[in-house]
C-alpha cells in the first residue's frame, strides 16, 4: 500500500490488522508524509468516529533495516514494542516483497522476523529486560517477587510488565484490576499487566490489560512477559502454548530472544479523506 502524505487531496491511507483480535491502524510513511500527532492518533483511535485500534503502527525507512516501526497506544503515547503488530506488518512486508525474513526496527531494538509457514509469523521480541532499571521501575526491588499484594513479577519486553499468578484467571475483575496496577508508584512509565493461570509446563492462560489501550483480546509484548515469568517462576519450561482470548500464540525464550509465533490477519484496506482529517 502507498503511503499518502496528510495533507494530499487523496487523504491518508491505511490497512487494519489483527493478531488474534489485537487489532491495528497500519500507516506506510516509506514514499513520504508527515509524521502522526498524537491528537490524530487518538481520533482515529475513536472506535465510534474514528477506526478504532488498540494500537497504531507507522512503516518508515531505515537504513540499516528493512523498515522502521513507530507504534501509538489508543490514549496518543507512544510504545516502543509491540509483538502482534510486528507479526502483522512482517507478514504484509513479506508478502508485499516474496522474502521470508526481514530486520525491523522498533523503539526497543531491531528485531529478526521469519515466516513459519502455514501462514504463521515468528519474530524474535528480543531478550528480556530483567534489570530494575531498565524496565524501569521507580526503585530497587527483586523484580522476581515485586513488593506488591498478589507477589507480581516484572519484566521489560521494550515496555513495562507486571505479571500476576493466580489459581483462576477468569475469576479476576480485569476491568478494576488491571486499570488499578497499570498506575501502580513501582511503575514510573506506567505498566502492561498480565493475569496468568498456569495449565501445566508448556501452557498457561492469560488475560491482558495494556497500557494506554485497557482490556485486549491479545499482546504479543504480554504474552512474552508471561512466558518469562512464568519460567522465571519454575511454573514453566521455557516454550510455553499462551492462550490468550483471540486464540493461541506459541513463545519460545532462546538464548537469543523471546520468539513468538502465531496468525494475522489483513481485514481491510482504506483511505481517511481530507476533510476528515483537517475535521
Amino acid at each position: 500500500m502507498a503511503a499518502m502524505d496528510r495533507h494530499s487531496s487523496n487523504g491518508l491511507g491505511f490497512m487494519k490488522m489483527h493478531g488474534l483480535g489485537n487489532d491495528f491502524v497500519v500507516i506506510d510513511l516509506r514514499a513520504g508524509g508527515q509524521p502522526l500527532a498524537p491528537e490524530l492518533v487518538m481520533r482515529i483511535a475513536d472506535r465510534h468516529r474514528g477506526v478504532g485500534f488498540d494500537q497504531l503502527a507507522t512503516i518508515e525507512e531505515d537504513p540499516q533495516a528493512d523498515a522502521r516501526l513507530v507504534f501509538w497506544n489508543a490514549d496518543g503515547s507512544r510504545s516502543a514494542a509491540c509483538g502482534n503488530a510486528t507479526r502483522c506488518i512482517a507478514r504484509h512486508l513479506m508478502d508485499q516483497t516474496g522474502r521470508t525474513s526481514l530486520r525491523l526496527r522498533t523503539d526497543h531494538a531491531i528485531l529478526a522476523a521469519e515466516d513459519a509457514g502455514e501462514g504463521r509469523t515468528r519474530v524474535n521480541m528480543g531478550p528480556p529486560v530483567l534489570d530494575w532499571q531498565a524496565i524501569p521501575l521507580a526503585e530497587d526491588v527483586d523484580t522476581l517477587h515485586l513488593p506488591v499484594e498478589g507477589d507480581p513479577v516484572a519484566t521489560g519486553m521494550g515496555n513495562p510488565h507486571m505479571t500476576f499468578f493466580v489459581p483462576d484467571a477468569a475469576a479476576i475483575d480485569l476491568a478494576a484490576f488491571g486499570a488499578l496496577h497499570e498506575h501502580h508508584p513501582l511503575y514510573p512509565q506506567r505498566t502492561n499487566v498480565e493475569i496468568v493461570q498456569v495449565l501445566g509446563p508448556e501452557e498457561i492462560t492469560l488475560r491482558i490489560w495494556e497500557r494506554g489501550a485497557g482490556a485486549t483480546l491479545a499482546s504479543g509484548s504480554c504474552s512474552c512477559a508471561a512466558a518469562v515469568a512464568a519460567a522465571r517462576r519454575g511454573l514453566t519450561g521455557r516454550r510455553v502454548r499462551v492462550n490468550v482470548p483471540g486464540g493461541v500464540l506459541d513463545i519460545d525464550w532462546r538464548e537469543d530472544g523471546v520468539w513468538m509465533e502465531g496468525p494475522t490477519a489483513h481485514v481491510f484496506s482504506g483511505r481517511f479523506t481530507e476533510e476528515w482529517l483537517n475535521g
